[in-house]
């Protein structure tokens, strides 16, 4: 067996070796003449995995060590028998720290109070999941809206859109990538958001249309933005304008990568019989990298930021960004993981 697999997947080298020939290159490098006689491919987003890179193959599967798929034609893929293994959910604890450690840190900055503020997650799947859970251990009052989950589950429990964006002070895009999200966030969508409204999008950069952001900015209180239209080659007039600018970084944890690498390596070896691996998981034996529990009830909203910004400082990762923007993807190839916290 053959696999070519991305250079930049942590944990990953010498683990596979014994059971098939790895081919390891840049994501980004990877060409159809590395697959034609490749069973498998492990990728990050950095792979466009299409026809032009997999027609006339030998491809059999790809395992993608990342929650999205919006890098492979999956229609492309039924349709010529590859089959295709996501990591749900791997990333979803860096994400939920990365909301609250830049809401936090923005709301101190700029002196804008958070009790009893109205956060609305739009999508709330296996990241927003996380987010609701720490929100309401944190005080706030949780506006959901997830069409699909309304319509299988009753809309009960659920907001639209437009009564979501009317009513919340904090708005963060928990969705995935699709037909339905791409450029959800136009103009209509911020003429509809509260002014002095927080709004973060750590989901997918693509959801938002990035020249309507730049106009509604001045109805905005704060901006984080971790997510980019055309990465790496961002926007540097968007960059001026957040908050928190970072570069695809938000879900960086250590343990979300133990996750993604774990889910991807899994998947290959129930699909080709590898017993020894179906288990596999990266372990450390580094305490300083293992997760932490915050204790937040009673402490006031300083405090929380303070506790929130000693586990993740991001404001280093925004400067290390803004100082080199056209650095993205090295920012992220030498990204040191943080380790996650859990909020109580």
């Amino acid at each position: 067996m053959k696999i070519v697999a991305d250079v930049n997947i942590p944990f990953l080298e010498g683990v596979l070796e014994p059971y098939a020939e790895v081919v390891y290159k840049d994501g980004r490098e990877i060409r159809r003449e590395d697959c034609l006689d490749a069973d498998v491919l492990i990728t990050r987003t950095r792979t466009r995995c299409n026809a032009e890179l997999l027609e006339g193959t030998a491809v059999k599967m790809i395992s993608t060590a990342t929650i999205g798929t919006d890098h492979i034609d999956l229609p492309w893929c039924e349709e010529h028998g590859i089959e295709v293994y996501n990591a749900a959910g791997c990333n979803a604890g860096g994400v939920m720290d990365y909301v609250f450690s830049a809401l936090y840190g923005v709301a101190a900055r700029k002196k804008i109070p958070l009790q009893n503020a109205k956060l609305g997650i739009v999508g709330v799947g296996h990241v927003g999941k996380k987010v609701e859970r720490a929100g309401r251990k944190l005080g706030f009052e949780i506006l959901r809206c997830d069409p699909p989950r309304a319509e299988k589950e009753g809309p009960e429990d659920f907001y639209t859109l437009d009564e979501l964006l009317a009513e919340a002070q904090i708005v963060t895009l928990h969705v995935p990538l699709d037909e339905t999200t791409r450029g959800m966030c136009s103009d209509d969508f911020f003429s509809k958001i509260q002014p002095g409204a927080i709004f973060i999008n750590a989901a997918r950069g693509e959801i938002v249309d990035e020249a309507a952001l730049l106009r509604a900015r001045p109805k905005l209180g704060a901006l984080v933005v971790d997510t980019w239209c055309n990465e790496p080659d961002v926007d540097q007039r968007l960059i001026i304008e957040c908050d928190v600018a970072t570069p695809h970084i938000a879900g960086y944890s250590y343990q979300g990568k133990q996750n993604g690498t774990a889910m991807a390596v899994r998947a290959v070896a129930r699909r080709f019989g590898i017993r020894p691996l179906e288990d596999f998981y990266p372990e450390t034996e580094d305490l300083d990298l293992h997760p932490v529990v915050l204790e937040t009830a009673g402490k006031s909203q300083g405090e929380i930021a303070s506790m929130l910004q000693y586990n993740y400082p991001i404001f280093t990762d925004d400067f290390m960004f803004r100082t080199e923007p056209q650095g993205f993807e090295t920012l992220r190839s030498h990204y040191q993981y943080r380790r996650e916290f859990y909020i109580e």
